[in-house]
């Protein structure tokens, strides 16, 4: 793994899934986290991955809808990963209510980011 962007991509998978691990286990006590919440945290890291050749090629989309949309699909499958699992850990979540939370914040996250790194000129 001599590729300094996919080393990357793995540690931050790596990260945000012990994370969100801690963070539910502290919420719902680690006693009480089913194993299909630990399994879906592994997904993050294949997740990371994927995304790659996304925000490698929003780094240098030059007009801002194609960046931020490519932004967008880079940070969904993390970040839906990251956000729901932990989400439907609760008994009482509203399916429709998360889903739409996460992808409110997709979208902000897209802009965000597509404003922040724009391709050098």
């Amino acid at each position: 793994m001599s590729d300094p962007v996919l080393r990357a991509a793995v540690i931050a998978g790596a990260v945000i899934g012990v994370v969100n691990v801690l963070f539910a286990g502290f919420r719902h006590g680690f006693g009480t986290l089913p194993v299909w919440f630990y399994a879906v945290q592994i997904l993050l890291i294949p997740a990371m991955m994927y995304t790659l050749p996304m925000f490698r090629r929003a780094m240098v989309t030059p007009d801002f809808p194609r960046r931020a949309a490519l932004y967008a699909l880079g940070w969904a499958p993390p970040y839906l990963i990251y956000s729901l699992s932990s989400e439907l850990l609760n008994p009482d979540v509203n399916p429709v209510a998360a889903l739409s939370n996460a992808l409110v914040f997709l979208l902000l996250f897209a802009v965000i980011f597509a404003a922040i790194r724009r391709p050098q000129r």
